[in-house]
């Protein structure tokens, strides 16, 4: 700790890229975990329930899957949201480039959010274009569909589908900018977010419980909660 201390005391652009162990503080499962949302029984395997050509062929089941494992309202951010959105504020942190869908990050104060993977708070229909909030989905029976008859879809990144150029762009100039990366709650198995780290110039900081396969570039490796760890750190 007194290490990372010195790390995020030196920096002046600090950049944190972090997964779904981020949010398991918060109660909100993560996807490769022993008890993660990949080790759950299914009448599909979860990856298939939350690719773009099931949300197409079985539109039923991709809502009802969703609305179940996907969506977690009551969840609050946790230690790590609201450490990072204090070192934002600041001036010590210039971006969050996050894996999740949730929405804690904005909820703990942060600002600068880069969703790699889109946003359970956002929907949209895809007929017309209008948007809907969260509740349009989890509050409606069956297939969502707005008042022109178009289905609401989640603007969430599905398998098969791409991620957001402008997102993507943006997230690497922040991490080529940054003097100090800290990567968090992350397995680093997703591409094409886990190669964001390659335009890496600045020191690099892991905090995971289990390895990663950039442990061995890591100026400082820390097996340890998230929540816990950024949540002993002073904010100078």
């Amino acid at each position: 700790m007194a290490d990372l201390q010195q790390l995020v005391r030196e920096s002046k652009r600090i950049v944190f890229f972090g997964g779904a162990g981020v949010s398991t503080e918060s109660g909100i499962p993560d996807f490769r975990s022993a008890d993660g949302l990949y080790r759950q029984k299914y009448p599909y395997p979860p990856e298939v329930m939350v690719s773009h050509s099931f949300f197409v062929d079985h539109p039923e089941e991709f809502f009802a899957f969703y609305r179940e494992k996907m969506v977690h309202l009551e969840a609050k951010p946790n230690p790590a949201h609201e450490k990072l959105a204090q070192l934002e504020a600041a001036g010590k942190l210039s971006a969050v480039v996050t894996q999740n869908i949730d929405g804690l990050h904005q909820a703990a104060g942060s600002r600068r959010v880069l969703e790699l993977h889109g946003s359970v708070h956002r929907n949209h229909c895809m007929r017309c274009g209008r948007f809907y909030d969260v509740h349009a989905v989890v509050d409606a029976p069956g297939v969502p569909r707005c008042s022109c008859g178009g289905i609401i879809k989640p603007d969430v990144v599905l398998y098969e589908e791409s991620l957001d150029s402008g997102v993507l762009t943006q997230s690497v100039q922040e991490i080529a900018a940054a003097d100090l990366v800290i990567v968090g709650g992350t397995s680093l198995a997703v591409y094409p977010a886990a190669g964001l780290l390659d335009y890496r110039r600045g020191k690099l900081v892991v905090i995971n419980r289990s390895p990663t396969p950039v442990d061995a570039q890591a100026d400082l490796l820390l097996q340890a909660p998230i929540g816990e760890t950024l949540g002993a750190l002073a904010v100078e």
